[in-house]
């Protein structure tokens, strides 16, 4: 998560209008003034006591037939949020036959998951072990393995994989793990194309282990670049594409979906501190597209959960991204399934979190101080309810999404967190407007960090699943 300069701008205007324009007050037809908006809050939600006991009855029938659902988080380190969509997704599984799951985690580390909750008796062929980089605790953590363990359970019944509930990541951090599957799939299928992909390959290899420095060999113009190496193993996969889909199509897929993320992924690291372009974008895009090929891969009736922040769940168009010329995977997905498609965000006001004070530093358990008096938390936390789901697409009071609808400041804590006044408002807040933003929202007053999995629990997150 960042924040640019222009946004921070737009921000400040925006905060700085009433005040410049004299005093607004916002009036509702029975006279009412913003000071009641938490008790119309109050009376338009659907509190619960604790997440496996919230009755989600009214949520379910509000996602109707909606084909996707997108389920956010206010931070990578919260448990609840983290239980709370497992608890939404057993749901969606179970009552309407959800069979995609995908996450805003690295795909190689997302598929060796896969491939024990698919098929948990067949041994792997992938070695690597999973989310043991940085943030290791975003996804190896307990309220992730429990629902995991669920998810394998769940597919038991199923008599074959490929009608098993399936759990796929997105995004495009690993490079080098992408890289290593490649080169593992075409070992088994094809050694002549094994030994021109590692050629091709090779040209990355300098930057195994700092794939960031990539960039900055292409801003002092000591190295032409791996576009066109990235690319040939790419077409190669291609043209062989029979012969491949032949032998296992699901295998094909995988090495596929792989070398398409090292293409998008050398391109990120490439131009990442040029400023030549978006790479917030071209992040997001490759999760749409990523989205959409899963999708397509498991057929015409396939219905997918998607779990990531809200930053990249919320449409962007009802923030203040959209005037930095930023879009999101909520933004993508709202442009091409319509309702069809239901977003779902969460919040929180204070409590506890999971993060590191900079990117590749320790996780620490980090206090989440009460949030800014012109935020949205700052709203909700006055209302008379600790838990609560918010309709906000279908309101039970329309008169709730109205005032709603005036942009306030929204926190947004990623695997980075500086929790002091100076740092939160410059890092940690964005401007947004809740109705637009979400079909759905849902609240937790005091919120605890997530429990991250031992060092030696992470290594064996396979064994532990069997």
């Amino acid at each position: 998560m960042r924040t640019s300069i222009l946004r921070r701008v737009l921000l400040w205007l925006l905060l700085l209008l009433p005040l410049l324009g004299g005093t607004v007050q916002v009036t509702t037809q029975a006279g009412q003034t913003d000071a009641t908006l938490p008790g119309l809050i109050f009376e338009s939600s659907e509190p619960f006591a604790d997440i496996e006991t919230a009755n989600l009855d009214g949520l379910l029938a509000r996602i109707g037939d909606s084909r996707l659902v997108l389920l956010g988080e206010a931070s990578h380190g919260t448990a609840e949020f983290y239980d709370m969509r497992a608890r939404i997704t057993r749901e969606l599984v179970e009552k309407k036959g959800f069979n995609i799951i995908a996450a805003e985690a690295d795909w190689p580390d997302a598929s060796v998951i896969d491939h024990f909750i698919r098929r948990p008796g067949k041994p792997s062929v992938i070695h690597a072990k999973p989310f043991g980089g940085f943030p290791s605790w975003m996804w190896a953590n307990h309220s992730t393995l429990n629902f995991m363990r669920w998810l394998k359970d769940y597919n038991r019944q199923f008599g074959s994989p490929e009608l098993a509930v399936g759990f796929y990541g997105l995004d495009l951090y690993n490079l080098y793990g992408s890289i290593e599957s490649v080169l593992e799939y075409l070992q088994d299928v094809d050694q002549e194309m094994a030994q021109a992909a590692v050629w091709h390959y090779s040209c990355l290899m300098p930057w195994a282990n700092d794939p960031s420095s990539y960039s900055d060999y292409m801003q002092d113009r000591r190295h032409p670049g791996c576009k066109y190496e990235v690319h040939s193993v790419w077409q190669d996969l291609i043209r062989r594409q029979g012969l491949y889909r032949r032998l296992d199509e699901e295998r094909y897929f995988n090495a596929i979906q792989n070398a398409q993320l090292i293409i998008t992924g050398e391109r990120y690291y490439r131009i990442k501190h040029l400023g030549i372009d978006n790479t917030w974008n071209l992040r997001d895009q490759s999760m749409f597209d990523t989205l959409l090929a899963v999708l397509n891969y498991r057929g015409p009736k396939s219905k997918a959960v998607v779990w990531a922040h809200n930053s990249h769940l919320g449409d962007a168009r009802a923030t203040d991204m959209s005037a930095a010329g930023e879009i999101n995977l909520g933004q993508r997905v709202r442009e091409t399934f319509g309702d069809s498609a239901y977003l779902v965000g969460f919040g929180t006001d204070h409590g506890t979190v999971a993060a590191a004070k900079e990117w590749g530093g320790p996780m620490e358990i980090m206090p989440v101080p009460p949030a800014h008096k012109d935020s949205y938390e700052y709203l909700f936390h006055k209302v008379k309810a600790d838990n609560f789901l918010l309709p906000l697409r279908s309101p039970k009071q329309e008169i709730v999404r109205k005032k709603l609808l005036k942009g306030r400041l929204q926190r947004g804590i990623g695997t980075t967190y500086g929790p002091r006044p100076e740092s939160e408002m410059k890092y940690h807040y964005s401007y947004a407007s809740l109705p637009r933003q979400f079909d759905e929202y849902i609240w937790f007053d005091e919120t605890q960090a997530v429990k991250p999995l031992g060092r030696q629990t992470v290594k064996g997150v396979p064994d532990l699943l069997k």
